[in-house]
């Protein structure tokens, strides 16, 4: 029996991906070997890789002037690559702080390049997105970075920022496909796999492409965004697996309507919980409301010293990875795409049940 999994990464997979991955591990189509074996230069994996892309252009409507690159190192890599990527001739680059994975995308940019600190939520523990008329961005920046839903906080842009010439870079790695995108608002869109993509392993980056061509002389060939687009990710061995898992994945997508099926699918699940966490004087979410994340939700319990008993209980009701990130504590459910309704209908029923014997 498979349980609810409520981790916030890795994450669920869809079940029927599992399903086909399974069936096909020692037999792709004939071809009488694993995907785990094919060379990445192969008939049988190019065909695996070029479908990939295209679904995922097709479901995110990704314009044709934007490459689409399946690299290594997850965000945290790229948190990195992007000034070394972007900086050009430029020094300085502005971000916005709405938690803990901005201060990560924060401290390794300050190893390449100026940072300006546009606006930040840290007044408020980071439980909202300061509005962008409060931003003060450098017009001689090379970009703006945000992080569009804060894993760990559960904080999420529900808009796109207008910072004129200067592109957005956004960290999109915990909400990607889990609603309408217009990707022409953004110069970069990047994110590890692990939320709602696939398997931890290949990291996906979307830049258009007039960008390129701006790496730092130090730069990795391997993460030089120039070089991987001109060589279709492959100028190096790239997570062959985990981009066939996210291909099946986006096939799945397709299955189910594509973004917008998906995305109402997500406000459905998103308003279960919240509603009851908004009637309840024993649980709290101290995100505004304007700005709480569909796919990751935090929340408390009255008293801290049940914690352990209500993870124990939810557990035993096949419930798991509830616990809230050490920097916040508390709890989180993440509820990703693959996330059943059934998922959240058992959690509310079990918190419900658990706030009538100890509240």
């Amino acid at each position: 029996m498979r349980i609810f999994n409520f981790s916030a990464g890795p994450a669920v997979l869809p079940e029927q991906v599992l399903q086909r991955a399974a069936a096909e591990m020692l037999d792709w189509h004939g071809s009488g070997m694993s995907v785990m074996e094919m060379s990445h230069r192969g008939k049988e994996f190019i065909s695996i890789a070029d479908k990939a892309e295209a679904d995922l252009r097709t479901l995110m409507s990704i314009p044709d002037n934007y490459k689409v690159l399946f690299l290594q190192g997850g965000a945290m890599a790229e948190n990195a690559l992007i000034p070394m990527n972007l900086l050009g001739d430029k020094t300085a680059a502005d971000y916005v702080n709405t938690g803990e994975w901005s201060k990560k995308s924060i401290k390794e940019a300050k190893k390449y390049c100026t940072v300006n600190i546009a606006a930040s939520a840290e007044d408020r523990k980071f439980t909202y997105v300061p509005p962008q008329s409060t931003w003060k961005l450098n017009p001689q920046a090379a970009y703006v970075h945000i992080c569009t839903n804060e894993t760990i906080g559960g904080v999420e842009y529900h808009w796109a920022p207008d910072t004129g010439d200067v592109p957005v870079v956004a960290d999109m790695s915990s909400h990607i496909l889990s609603r309408s995108v217009d990707v022409s608002r953004y110069g970069v869109i990047y994110g590890g796999a692990q939320k709602n993509i696939g398997p931890a392993g290949v990291t996906l980056v979307i830049v258009r492409e007039d960008l390129l061509g701006r790496a730092l002389p130090i730069t990795p060939s391997a993460f030089n965004w120039k070089e991987q687009a001109e060589a279709d990710s492959m100028l190096n061995t790239p997570p062959t697996y985990a981009i066939y898992i996210a291909g099946l994945v986006f096939e799945w997508l397709h299955e189910q309507g594509g973004i917008a099926a998906i995305e109402s699918r997500n406000i459905e699940k998103a308003a279960l919980l919240y509603d009851y966490l908004d009637q309840s004087d024993f649980y709290s979410n101290p995100v505004d409301k304007a700005d709480r994340s569909r796919m990751n939700i935090p929340f408390r319990l009255k008293d801290d010293f049940l914690d352990e008993a209500f993870l124990k209980g939810a557990r035993e009701h096949g419930m798991v990875q509830l616990k809230g990130h050490r920097a916040v504590g508390g709890m989180r459910a993440s509820i990703y795409n693959a996330m059943p309704i059934e998922g959240v209908r058992t959690l509310v029923a079990y918190m419900k049940d658990f706030e009538k014997r100890h509240g």
